[in-house]
């Protein structure tokens, strides 16, 4: 029986982890699999952990306040060779491009154990946009033996870096498999769907099934200071055009963020801005919302499926297939640019349904059978 260590810590990589630990689960016959987590996030981590009813194996806690990118590398390094002693895998699976992913793909290299890497392949090409999450992508690559691309143009961007093709598989995003367990959960569950809407009621829209909104997000350090700035001015101005349009903003709890968007945009009766919520509640936002603004890379993924036209609020993205695709369209920081791309979408119909019936370049949610199955013929 092969042991197979996926490692995460962050709520994003929980997200996009938890179909594939549950097939794994489905294979209990075949892989002995054991669950690490960093806790780089550890509230937000452990919402996806009860969400998706995951139980780690191996908890390292690390976070801490004024932790640096130093404090988190060097603490999972020393702990990830403990676990790497005991358990002693076959494989360790890291995802995307997070401090955690590098610093555990790292660990196992050290031990040389083999890596297999989720959400393989995506590429801005400057290592320091997004920071520090390219470069910890890149790394990743260059370490891990096997290579899960969500796209054909993923792989693309591992064969010209001479990536093995048989070690390169074209699955999906995980994500998308996530996203659709929960959209099944609210089809089915009509309980679920009326508490999840108060819930968002009780901490501050109460709207939600009422007026049409525009749900906004923003986290990526690159736009710290003057992005965040000119974001929010372009969604004062959108809220001051559109007085029967909504904008809801779960504000990011990092104080790069939170001052700037309280400064501008608190007191606009059209803007409501509300605490960080757990994933259920916000993909019921998601499918309720009539557009979206995001710099969120698994957004930019995830709202094609539900048929949402995203705008990026990125200069750059490493999710060129969205933007190629017409689901989502890079539009920057520039303020008045954000304010033109919004008031497209709301006066052109015909601009907001050539987004909306656009296909999911990301796949329809079968990412994490199709990883499982590969590691299996791998592994054999």
């Amino acid at each position: 029986m092969k042991k197979i260590l996926i490692v995460f810590g962050t709520r994003p990589e929980a997200i996009k982890m938890a179909p594939l630990i549950k097939e794994f689960e489905k294979n209990r016959n075949e892989f002995d699999t054991k669950i690490c987590v960093t806790a780089q996030h550890r509230q937000m981590l452990d919402q996806i952990l009860t969400l998706f009813n995951i139980k780690p194996d191996y908890d390292f806690n690390i976070m801490k306040p004024k932790q640096n990118l130093y404090d988190i590398t060097a603490s999972i390094l020393l702990k990830m060779k403990k676990v790497l002693n005991e358990f002693k895998p076959d494989l360790v699976l890291v995802h995307g491009d997070t401090t955690t992913t590098f610093a555990a793909a790292l660990s196992a290299y050290y031990q040389k154990i083999d890596v297999g890497h989720i959400e393989a392949g995506l590429r801005t090409g400057n290592i320091y946009s997004p920071y520090p999450e390219e470069i910890n992508r890149q790394l990743a690559s260059k370490i891990a033996k096997y290579h899960f691309a969500p796209t054909a143009a993923d792989k693309k961007n591992l064969l010209k870096e001479n990536i093995k093709k048989e070690n390169i598989a074209v699955t999906g995003n995980t994500v998308i498999d996530a996203l659709l367990m929960i959209v099944k959960r609210f089809k089915t569950d009509d309980k679920l769907k009326k508490a999840t809407a108060k819930k968002i009621a009780d901490i501050g829209y109460p709207e939600l099934d009422i007026n049409r909104f525009i749900l906004a997000t923003g986290h990526r350090r690159e736009s710290f200071g003057e992005g965040f700035l000119n974001i929010c001015e372009g969604l004062k101005k959108t809220a001051k055009k559109y007085p029967n349009i909504d904008i809801v903003y779960p504000v990011h709890l990092n104080p790069n963020v939170k001052k700037p968007v309280e400064k501008i945009l608190s007191g606009i009766q059209n803007i409501y801005l509300l605490k960080p919520i757990n994933y259920q509640s916000f993909v019921y936002l998601m499918s309720r919302s009539y557009i979206i603004l995001t710099d969120s890379g698994g957004i930019q993924e995830e709202a094609p499926s539900l048929k949402k036209p995203t705008l990026v609020i990125r200069d750059i993205t490493e999710r060129h297939q969205a933007i190629k695709a017409g689901t989502a369209k890079l539009i920057g920081t520039d303020k008045d640019n954000i304010f033109k791309q919004i008031s497209l979408l709301i006066e052109d119909k015909n601009e907001y349904n050539n987004m909306i019936k656009r296909k999911n370049p990301y796949g329809s949610g079968h990412a994490a059978f199709k990883i499982v199955d590969f590691i299996k013929n791998k592994l054999k």
